[in-house]
């Protein structure tokens, strides 16, 4: 079964099938299966001098340095607490290795086109370009991001624009 989203900026579609879900605070997240390398448990990182605060340091992992993004930091979500249930999805994006620090992972969570909805549109007020849409699952709802876009912004600057 495969997935269409809608994709902020053109009417282009993408199909994605599965996602990782993960906590951050309240809300439900999914990012594409795809792009996970793999899952591992949170571990004291090398802090990196002038980094903005959402990149917690580096990790040597495996004899790649890995830049760590604290995603609770990055969507202004409160004072992260790291406890045993905190993880860090590695992510290969573009030839890159970046882990994204998290709550919790849930689940593989495999939705079809009719489940995903485009991002609300609210003027200014929400950065959406960084949303694939919303999923939605009976009363469940995931918040898609678009990892890609995410991690290639002016802000976090930690991959290479992907070409279209």
């Amino acid at each position: 079964m495969s997935a269409s989203a809608y994709l902020p900026g053109d009417a282009q579609q993408i199909s994605i099938s599965e996602f990782l879900a993960f906590k951050l605070g309240q809300e439900e997240y999914g990012v594409d299966i795809l792009k996970v390398q793999e899952i591992r448990g949170y571990e004291t990182v090398t802090r990196i001098a002038n980094a903005p605060e959402f990149i917690k340091g580096v990790v040597n992992l495996r004899g790649t340095i890995v830049p760590i993004v604290d995603m609770r930091i990055k969507f202004n979500l409160g004072i992260p607490a790291y406890d045993q249930f905190t993880v860090v999805i590695v992510l290969n994006i573009g030839n890159r290795v970046v882990g994204m620090v998290v709550d919790s992972v849930s689940d593989v969570t495999t939705l079809d086109p009719a489940q995903i909805k485009p991002p609300p549109s609210v003027g200014t007020a929400l950065n959406t370009d960084y949303l694939l849409g919303l999923g939605t699952i009976d009363e469940r709802m995931l918040i898609l991001v678009d990892i890609d876009q995410l991690m290639s912004s002016s802000d976090i600057g930690l991959i290479e624009k992907l070409a279209a």
